[in-house]
């Protein structure tokens, strides 16, 4: 049984995404939470939020026990940049690329 939840389009760098991806991979669902509800960082709040819709999908979707559950696949790719322009000195530009990325959590039991 595998329950699947997406983020597609996120407004952070993969790199930061990455360093709390890495934390709870193969954990315990309770362990995850746990780690990402005390965890300083902006990525742990979005990839918290990410988990418990998978819990969701699983317990209702699949009709799973919350208790058996583990993270067994979670990814961090790059998505597009937002792209924006800061103005300089003689009419000139400069741009500021914004990074987002997209996020996949597959837990199963």
């Amino acid at each position: 049984m595998q329950a699947t939840a997406i983020l597609p389009s996120i407004r952070l760098s993969e790199q930061k995404g990455r360093l709390v991806a890495n934390q709870i991979r193969g954990l315990k669902v309770a362990t995850a939470i746990e780690l990402l509800t005390f965890s300083p960082k902006k990525g742990a709040a979005i990839i918290l939020k990410l988990l418990e819709t998978a819990i969701a999908n699983a317990e209702h979707n699949e009709g799973a026990d919350i208790d058996e559950l583990h993270i067994s696949e979670i990814m961090v790719d790059r998505g597009t940049y937002l792209k924006r322009l800061s103005t300089r000195a003689k009419g000139r530009g400069n741009r500021i690329m914004k990074p987002t990325c997209r996020i996949l959590l597959t837990i199963s039991d």
